[in-house]
């Protein structure tokens, strides 16, 4: 194992202006006009804190400030100090590797001081059929080990597909844990069937087991644990700094990428509505709204392919508290959106030219971080 020194170095780039994309509601079937956006005050420098890292899929703080990341390849490495300390060990052995699948996201327990626990989705061969799926598990972590591994759920059944395994965690108000897995390529079985696992975003207790008040407990053949269905491939997750309530953003086909807000039990609409067409240009959606099927709140037009997302709650950046950070894999470029009422405003492309963004985060100092794959980990800093 090696360890690397943090030779800290900064690029300032300035936030570029583009223009507003249309939003599409049931009740207005028509998209807006896009407008010109103001220009910021605000400019942002992306200074690399850590290279030498390859696909950093997740990230998160322990309460001592230290780093968890995970690499898609199967690594788990603990930071301290922008340097990597210790390459964690006592990983399942059922982690594999396959497209856009490996080892996936880590989110701390918000009560991690008095119980120590740790969430991770990876894909896992375990369990029914040739392949993987996703699973979710829960571990503590002593002497740089997972130890009391805990398996939570596991997607089923496996598939040989490299596409759309999901997938990221995140904590509500109410103790509740969230997670999503993509429709595994399987678009046209998985994410309208709600006996079916795929394309959903699922809602348990901490320790696995299914609220009694998730939208489809008692359901004939229904999967309990689903909260809403009919997704692609959600790979950004983020609580409401002030609501609470869980977003998500998830993968179009060519067009299409959504920004969605989730609501119990509620039908997001892949693969009938979308924004988007196949990749050879043809259209396959029946329509772009239709009743019972939730609108996303924002789109993109051509694809961004986004991954990893964060609302900004801190004071490090001045005027944009409470807006939204959408790292793109496509174009490199985090998009800003301006949210007011929950609604985009305006949105604005940052830090251009960094590699592709997997992961953003805000850390415990109030900076935002985010992962450039092959590239390393960069901290936004307002530039005077």
């Amino acid at each position: 194992m090696s360890f690397l020194n943090s030779a800290t170095t900064a690029t300032t780039f300035s936030i570029l202006l583009i223009t507003m994309l249309p939003v599409m509601k049931v009740c207005e079937p028509e998209a807006q006009q896009p407008t010109e956006t103001p220009e910021s005050q605000l400019t942002v420098t992306a200074e690399r804190v850590l290279s030498g890292i390859d696909i950093g899929w997740g990230m998160d703080w322990l309460p001592n400030g230290d780093l968890l990341l995970t690499e898609k390849a199967g690594r788990l490495l603990l930071i301290k100090d922008w340097e990597i300390a210790a390459e964690i060990g006592g990983l399942p052995n059922d982690i594999t590797v396959n497209g856009q699948g490996g080892f996936l996201d880590v989110k701390v327990h918000p009560d991690y001081q008095n119980n120590g626990w740790i969430y991770f989705t990876f894909a896992s061969t375990l369990g029914e059929g040739n392949g993987s799926n996703t699973a979710l598990i829960r571990a503590q972590l002593e002497n740089n080990e997972l130890i009391n591994i805990e398996r939570l759920y596991k997607a089923s059944p496996n598939s040989t597909r490299g596409q759309h395994y999901g997938s990221r965690i995140e904590f509500d108000n109410d103790g509740y844990v969230y997670f999503s897995v993509g429709d595994r390529g399987n678009r046209d079985v998985n994410p309208q069937d709600i006996s079916r696992d795929m394309g959903k975003i699922y809602r348990l207790h901490e320790d696995g087991s299914i609220p009694s008040n998730n939208p489809f407990v008692g359901e004939n053949n229904a999967k309990e644990a689903t909260y809403s269905y009919g997704h692609r491939n959600p790979q950004g997750m983020a609580r409401h700094p002030e609501t609470g309530v869980i977003w998500t953003h998830e993968h179009g086909p060519r067009g299409g990428d959504e920004v969605n807000i989730h609501e119990a039990g509620k039908n997001y609409g892949w693969p009938i509505i979308s924004f988007g067409i196949n990749y050879s240009g043809t259209e396959f959606a029946e329509d772009t709204a239709r009743a019972g099927m939730e609108q996303p709140i924002h789109y993109w037009d051509p694809s961004i392919a986004p991954s990893g997302m964060s609302f900004i709650t801190s004071d490090k950046y001045p005027g944009w508290e409470g807006d939204l950070l959408v790292g793109s894999l496509k174009f490199a470029y985090i998009a800003h959106l301006h949210i007011e009422d929950n609604k985009v405003v305006d949105e604005t492309k940052l830090v251009e030219g960094t590699g592709r963004i997997r992961a953003i985060e805000e850390g415990p100092d109030g900076y935002i971080y985010f992962t450039a794959e092959g590239d390393g980990i960069y901290r936004l800093v307002p530039k005077e």
